[in-house]
């Protein structure tokens, strides 16, 4: 016990033992300082807040800003920036009568930038705006000016002259089947389709020529031209004015709307006759239909049976019991 007395004599090892306290204090005071400060001056993030489009939003933007919107390398956003440019200019009537007005320009590039534009914004909340009378006109007025005054004649019935047309012809077109799906062809024979550009088609020389050549297109052919003069064709006054055009003649004009009728009279017709007609064009005589509640019931009574099977053979006659004033199996002698 006599060193450790020793030891606590000694003022160097006191000194000692006091500095290590403080210092080990200090340490630990600064690091717990330190740690709260570090701890107050970090900065958290927000979390990021879903922002959406508003109408609002989309109004405040300049055209500048949409041009330069529409050259960014993202897609989304250009195809955004194109919605909107889109939107603005559905909306627009002034600009939908700007459009109108440059397809009917004589200037062939010009025509077709107007065109473009205008098959961009056609969505179908914009039909009910293109079905006037001043948009079917400016319409058949473009493909007026499109016409190939070297056009061959349409004579060829294998041979579909469609993909060839001029883009102008085309997208007048795609306008106008939109438009009579919708609205059907009354407007469209209005505004003189028949006469200012379907019958200045290269149909033939002679009017028996055009009139066959016509016939052959209707019948053999599949694409949107067709199909539009069909739509004319199956009115009375687009027969009319085929007719006065002389790409119809009035007996066969007479002869499409009875055939017309008679399509719409089958339609609505039931089983029996259907099958009166079938059994006629395949060269069967037509039996005698009974008209009779008490025959028709004796009828599906009669045409009553029942299949009785395993599945362990193939069905034959003796599996099958028809019923006539009773059940019995066909393969029985006696049955018809």
């Amino acid at each position: 016990m006599g060193w450790q007395s020793s030891l606590l004599r000694d003022e160097r090892v006191v000194f000692t033992g006091v500095g290590f306290v403080t210092a080990s204090l200090i340490i630990i005071a600064m690091n717990t300082w330190l740690t709260r400060w570090r701890d107050e001056t970090i900065v958290t993030p927000n979390p990021p807040k879903t922002q959406y489009i508003t109408q609002q939003t989309e109004d405040s933007l300049e055209l500048k800003t949409l041009d330069t919107l529409l050259g960014h390398y993202n897609h989304a956003i250009k195809e955004t920036a194109a919605k909107i440019i889109c939107d603005r200019a559905a909306n627009d009537p002034g600009l939908l009568e700007t459009l109108l007005w440059g397809i009917t320009r004589p200037d062939y590039d010009e025509r077709v930038k107007n065109l473009r534009a205008l098959a961009v914004i056609c969505v179908p909340r914009v039909l009910p705006m293109l079905h006037t009378w001043k948009a079917y006109s400016a319409i058949v007025r473009c493909l007026e000016l499109s016409i190939d005054p070297e056009q061959e004649v349409l004579e060829n019935e294998g041979w579909d002259d469609y993909p060839l047309r001029d883009i102008t012809e085309k997208m007048c077109f795609i306008l106008l089947e939109q438009l009579v799906d919708h609205y059907g062809p009354e407007m469209l024979i209005r505004s003189k389709f028949v006469e200012r550009w379907l019958s200045k088609q290269n149909w033939g020389r002679t009017e028996e020529d055009r009139q066959r050549n016509f016939h052959n297109y209707m019948l053999y052919k599949d694409n949107k031209l067709k199909r539009l003069a069909d739509a004319v064709r199956k009115t009375g006054s687009g027969r009319s004015v085929l007719v006065k055009c002389g790409l119809m003649s009035q007996e066969g004009a007479d002869d499409f709307a009875a055939e017309q009728a008679d399509n719409l009279n089958l339609m609505d017709t039931s089983g029996e006759r259907y099958n009166l007609l079938l059994s006629i064009n395949m060269g069967r005589t037509p039996r005698a239909q009974e008209t009779s509640a008490e025959e028709q019931r004796i009828r599906h009574r009669n045409r009553e049976a029942i299949v009785v099977n395993d599945g362990t053979r193939p069905i034959g006659r003796d599996d099958i019991i028809h019923r006539d004033t009773e059940w019995r199996v066909l393969g029985e002698s006696g049955q018809s």
